[in-house]
């Protein structure tokens, strides 16, 4: 098991916290840490690759920008998970897709597109191809979480 040192901490507090808005982050992230952009890289692949850090991405407002959203969610058979699940993961318009120990559902995901109508659309295709049925299940009150985790040194991961 490797042990984190100070710049991992100081990196994924960035990544979670102040993540620069620019064309160069990394490079960004590398200048206020004192070290290059290649090491702060190089690190978030070890991070990445030890389970650590799962994805980097910005979460917009779709609906401000005219989008609809949505959270789905279906049953597939135990020896069929990983498959379904790579399907639904096939859709660009899928921003997050996880198994879930639920008594009815085991497969959730969120689906995005620019129309309700194109929702219901990928809802259906998705139904088509994995042999699953989809319970679509919009939000009725949006709610803002920010969720940080404060790094210290102090263990091991």
């Amino acid at each position: 098991m490797k042990t984190w040192d100070e710049l991992d901490y100081k990196i994924l507090n960035l990544l979670q916290t102040r993540f620069p808005l620019s064309v160069t982050p990394f490079q960004d992230i590398a200048l206020q840490l004192g070290t290059t952009e290649g090491e702060v890289l190089n690190r978030i692949a070890l991070l990445r690759k030890a389970g650590i850090i799962r994805r980097i991405g910005g979460i917009i407002n779709s609906p401000a920008l005219g989008f609809y959203s949505t959270l789905c969610a279906c049953r597939a058979a135990e020896d069929r998970i990983m498959e379904v699940g790579d399907i639904i993961s096939s859709y660009p318009q899928v921003s997050h897709n996880y198994v879930r120990d639920h008594r009815q559902f085991n497969i959730w995901f969120t689906i995005t597109a620019e129309s309700k109508e194109k929702v219901f659309e990928l809802i259906e295709k998705i139904e088509r191809q994995t042999g699953t049925s989809i319970v679509n299940m919009p939000a009725q009150k949006i709610y803002k979480i920010k969720v940080s985790f404060e790094m210290e040194p102090a263990h091991e991961i």
